[in-house]
């Protein structure tokens, strides 16, 4: 399920709130641990109010795309995190350049049931994605031409 289209066909099965908060925090429990070593302040999205980590690195299986591992102290934005991954995983640089975050509140209605200050967090969580991303397609790339 790695595709927004997916995601939203789960959620309007769950249909109201309730169900899909729950199954926000599935995701996050089902969320692999981010070894302890992984979790740098460079990693860090500071603009969160939770405790979130996030780690780019390159996808064993194709040699031009990224994967994320990740890890949070709340459950509900754990989730969130485990979302996003699974959107972002195994993409090129530009697909997630290309991630629309307000496109995949709008389907999901996450919008309405997170408060103000979890979206400035989440927004973070992708900033910080994307930068990652592109740090580690210029290091790719540094070490191709050399």
């Amino acid at each position: 399920m790695t595709e927004l289209n997916d995601i939203v066909e789960a959620f309007e099965i769950l249909g109201d709130w309730e169900s899909r908060y729950q199954y926000l925090i599935e995701l996050g429990e089902n969320l692999p641990n981010m070894p302890e070593a992984n979790r740098t302040g460079d990693r860090r999205v500071k603009a969160c109010m939770s405790k979130v980590w996030i780690r780019a690195y390159p996808d064993p299986v194709g040699s031009d795309r990224v994967c994320f591992e990740g890890e949070c102290d709340t459950a509900v934005i754990k989730g969130v995190l485990a979302l996003l991954i699974k959107l972002a995983s195994g993409k090129t640089v530009q697909e997630i350049r290309q991630l629309d975050l307000d496109e995949v509140f709008e389907h999901l209605n996450l919008g309405e049931h997170l408060s103000p200050n979890r979206h400035v967090g989440v927004y973070a969580i992708v900033d910080l994605m994307k930068q990652q991303a592109e740090a580690l397609f210029a290091q790719q790339s540094r070490l191709a031409s050399a």
